[in-house]
Order: structure tokens, then sequence, then C-alpha cells
């Protein structure tokens, strides 16, 4: 099946200059586990709920850190039109759990291993 058919047409992102606490919030707010971090119009990375537990372990105060001091700036993507057993395999040679969705060069939303393990229990 194709991603266009899995992903989650919704782009959920927060401000580079975003305080943690303030991300880590629209997380929960917006129940998922990655957020777009965007420098204006442009995705600049992406942070996860693993980037939010390693800044606690590893900053002094986290609260004074912010989203583009975490995120993650090599961000792989995956296409509308690729497959969703390859874009799976990517992710888990890559150890994501996340992956933005672009079309024509630009985010127009996100999937997850959860949308992806979805799509296998259901077609099974």
């Amino acid at each position: 099946m194709r991603i266009g058919n899995v992903y989650r047409p919704m782009i959920f992102g927060c401000r580079a200059d975003e305080r943690l606490s303030e991300v880590a919030r629209q997380m929960v707010d917006k129940k998922v586990g990655a957020l777009a971090v965007l420098d204006g119009d442009e995705v600049a990375g992406i942070i996860t709920e693993r980037d939010l537990v390693a800044a606690m372990a590893t900053f002094t105060d986290p609260s004074s850190v912010n989203a583009a001091a975490c995120a993650k700036t090599e961000v792989k993507t995956a296409g509308l039109d690729e497959d969703s057993r390859e874009v799976a395999r990517r992710m888990l040679d890559a150890g994501i759990r996340h992956l933005p969705v672009e079309q024509d060069g630009r985010m127009v939303g996100m999937v997850s291993m959860r949308d992806l393990l979805a799509l296998e229990t259901w077609a099974s």
C-alpha cells in the first residue's frame, strides 16, 4: 500500500526557539510522539519523545533549552507514492519511529510505526 493511504495528513510542529517544556506540552495535547521543528515555513528538523528524554538526562536545566538544540536536523522523509513496506523497512533500519511525509519537496504530514503496524494488522 502507498504511504499516501496511511500517513497522517497534518503537520504538528513547534518553533525552533520554543522551550522543551512547551514542546512536551504540545506533544501531550496533540497526542503525538514527534513534532516538526519549524524555522518560519521551513522544516528545520524533527523532535521526538526520545529527544525530550535525552535532554532531561543531558542538560542541567532542560527548561532553558529550545527545540532546535535537541532536534534531529538530518531528517529522513517518505514520499506519498512510496510503498509502505519499504518505508517501514527504512524506519526499522534507521531505528526511527516517525517519518515526515513530503510531496514536491514540502512536508505534508507524518507517518509513524504505529500507523504502519495498524496497516499490517488490519491487512492480515
